[in-house]
């Protein structure tokens, strides 16, 4: 190759380093296996970002939408997502958009955000008028349509904003669909103007927040604070972690990256959390894939969820990495991961790997009674192998259950709460003053 030709090729090959690392800032940390999977991000993706959030300022300034910032006092931390922007974590003043699934198949998994919440004198509302985001029945059926399912996020983004705490998504489910749909609004007029009239006639506007938050993302930011108070040494405890599909996949540009994270090439949660807990990660060839759950085929196909779930996920987990537990964080690959299980017994497949959320593993390391707080009683596989490793007093906490469960039953006991029934309801069923300005220009 003559000199010129060299230069030339030498030139092409920066020129390339350069647009690489300019896409993908953690590139020097990544195997070419990690950037192709982030390139088929990139460009499957219809519009970055960046390019949303553009957008959803200039229609802010335009006054077309309300955009529910984070504030100071909401005490953000900075981390970076996939393309390299910035994503503001809020740590205080919480809106809770609970879970469907979580309350009603794992109780104990909103239970312990709340116990971990209060250990750490963290504001939070637990609001009593939230709905479904029904992004079950969208991915499941394909029922609804956009401007409906635009309505049942920015109604409930409106509740968030008018009590001035920001929300905090716990569903992964809805974390992706919810991010789904602000890009809609933001990018679709249509949407914006058959949406409007109909919030309107509820006395509310379009309100679209500055970031769309799953707690998982909180949990890591306060991680190194929670794990402080640790009361168990998980330093013998091997984690296999399974990142949901809907955190990480489903609208990927969002989901938080942090280069002290498996080197960055995971996403930080809640992979970064088991680890500043303490624990050991471990790595299995599968951790990539779907835990099984899928929607549409747990409906239809749930023998192939099943078998897919203990097959493709548990026991790669176990044979290769060798996991004493499974950490996720959403209610249908805790379920689907943990129920699943028991199938395999029938056929000999006796795996009993207990799978728990992220907050469950961090409450019961940090003290939490596993039963009234972690409520593993709920679930199928076997999570006292686990606490009883660690140290915890299992015995100890189950004969205390089981007799305030006997005394509940005899009328000896009043039930426990996390925090007092219905905290502050009166306060935030009137509407603040502070949007008062669009309800008189409305009037006019």
């Amino acid at each position: 190759m003559i000199n010129g030709e060299k230069l030339a090729q030498e030139n092409v090959e920066k020129k390339m380093n350069e647009e690489i690392k300019d896409a993908f800032p953690m590139s020097d940390q990544l195997t070419w296996d990690d950037i192709y999977q982030r390139v088929i991000y990139r460009y499957g993706s219809p519009h970055s970002l960046a390019h949303i959030k553009e957008e959803m300022y200039k229609l802010e300034d335009k006054g077309e939408i309300i955009v529910h910032h984070i504030k100071p006092y909401n005490n953000p931390m900075d981390f970076q997502s996939l393309n390299g922007l910035t994503k503001k974590i809020p740590t205080t003043k919480l809106w809770q958009h609970k879970s469907c699934g979580q309350c009603g198949h794992i109780p104990g998994y909103p239970t312990s955000v709340f116990w971990i919440m209060n250990k750490l004198e963290v504001d939070y509302l637990d609001e009593p008028h939230q709905t479904s985001c029904t992004g079950w029945n969208y991915h499941a059926s394909g029922a609804s349509n956009p401007v409906a399912l635009a309505g049942v996020y920015v109604r409930n983004m409106w509740r968030a904003y008018e009590t001035d705490y920001f929300p905090l998504i716990h569903c992964g489910t809805s974390f992706g669909h919810y991010k789904e749909v602000r890009n809609t609004i933001i990018l679709e007029k249509e949407v914006r103007e058959k949406l409007r009239p109909i919030m309107r006639k509820l006395d509310m506007d379009i309100v679209i927040p500055e970031e769309v938050v799953h707690y998982s993302e909180w949990m890591y930011a306060m991680s190194k604070k929670a794990a402080a108070q640790r009361k168990y040494d998980v330093s013998n405890v091997k984690a296999a972690v399974h990142t949901p599909c809907h955190i990480y996949k489903l609208a990927p540009e969002d989901t938080i990256y942090d280069g002290e994270v498996w080197q960055g090439r995971r996403p930080a949660a809640p992979s970064g959390t088991v680890q500043n807990f303490g624990a050991k990660l471990v790595d299995y060839s599968t951790w990539w894939d779907c835990c099984g759950f899928g929607f549409r085929h747990i409906l239809t196909e749930r023998e192939f969820t099943r078998s897919f779930a203990l097959f493709k996920k548990v026991m790669p987990a176990v044979n290769e990495g060798h996991a004493d537990v499974f950490v996720t964080s959403d209610t249908g690959c805790v379920t689907t991961l943990d129920k699943s299980q028991w199938a395999g017994k029938a056929h000999g497949f006796d795996y009993n790997l207990p799978v728990l959320a992220d907050a469950q593993f961090g409450a019961i390391l940090m003290g939490a009674d596993p039963y009234t707080v972690g409520q593993v009683h709920w679930h199928a596989t076997d999570v006292e192998g686990f606490m009883r490793k660690v140290g915890v007093p299992v015995d100890d906490y189950k004969e205390k259950f089981i007799q305030y469960l006997q005394d509940l039953r005899e009328g000896k006991a009043e039930p426990q709460y996390l925090y007092p029934k219905h905290r502050k309801i009166d306060f935030y069923l009137t509407l603040p003053e502070r949007v008062s300005w669009y309800k008189k220009q409305d009037n006019k």
